[in-house]
């Protein structure tokens, strides 16, 4: 008589065996959430909270559109609308806005789990491949600025312009507090770097952020640029853009 052989429960057909997918949610490198259909982070995996640069909590407590893009906060609730009507979202992109003031580019996918009330979506980080069209300001017309700390202040502004680019009321005020820097201070700074007024600089920060959604394809009328770009009148955009441009913004249209 053979021993009778014990059955070893790793020898189970794969169609059988119990695969850990939470293991996988916490491991994996790409953004994975759930969210409700109120607008909110039900669950997300570590890569959301390290790509955002913002604790669980702080994720969770605010409505998603909060973390959006100003300029993509319209587009990215139609998207979310269209979800929450049984469609599902194939490489949607959107930029986040990072704790620190950075643009994080996100390609997603979702769909929605009507049981539930509730969302599932995975995300790929697509920034290297969209960033080289966002080259800092500074960085690109004054190259001379030798310091570090200098070039990281500058960064730090431009930032700032970015994440506010749709509200025409940001204000020199706003920008120092923000900066934890007086106004007075705030001018003589980027007049020594730039040899420019703090509005000017703006002006040409809020230009780029133009250029930069017309290349996106987002965007098709001038009111629709001058308005997520930050200026409150869409003729002056106009007369402004050509004016540092050389050639009307409808040749970019």
């Amino acid at each position: 008589m053979f021993p009778e052989k014990k059955e070893d429960p790793t020898d189970k057909p794969n169609s059988e065996k119990v695969f850990d997918l939470e293991y996988f949610f916490e491991l994996s490198p790409d953004l994975i959430c759930i969210a409700g259909y109120d607008g909110y982070f039900r669950k997300i995996n570590p890569a959301v909270s390290k790509t955002l640069g913002y604790t669980n909590e702080e994720l969770m407590s605010r409505p998603i559109n909060s973390f959006v893009h100003p300029e993509d906060q319209g587009m990215t609730n139609n998207s979310r609308n269209n979800v929450r009507s049984g469609k599902h979202l194939i490489n949607f992109e959107n930029r986040y806005m990072t704790k620190n003031g950075e643009t994080v580019w996100l390609s997603w996918t979702s769909i929605p789990i009507e049981r539930d009330k509730t969302i599932f979506a995975i995300a790929k980080n697509i920034s290297a491949k969209k960033k080289p069209a966002e080259k800092p300001l500074h960085t690109e017309n004054h190259e001379q600025i030798a310091s570090t700390s200098d070039k990281v202040w500058l960064q730090e502004f431009e930032n700032l312009i970015r994440k506010n680019a749709g509200k025409s009321d940001l204000n020199i005020q706003n920008i120092s507090d923000e900066l934890a820097i007086s106004e007075r201070q705030l001018h003589r700074r980027i007049k020594s770097l730039l040899n420019l007024t703090p509005n000017a600089f703006i002006r040409q920060i809020r230009l780029q952020i133009a250029k930069e959604a017309i290349e996106s394809g987002k965007y098709r009328t001038i009111s629709e640029v001058a308005y997520a770009s930050g200026f409150e009148t869409p003729s002056y955009f106009r007369k402004l853009f050509k004016q540092i441009n050389g050639y009307d913004i409808n040749d970019m249209l």
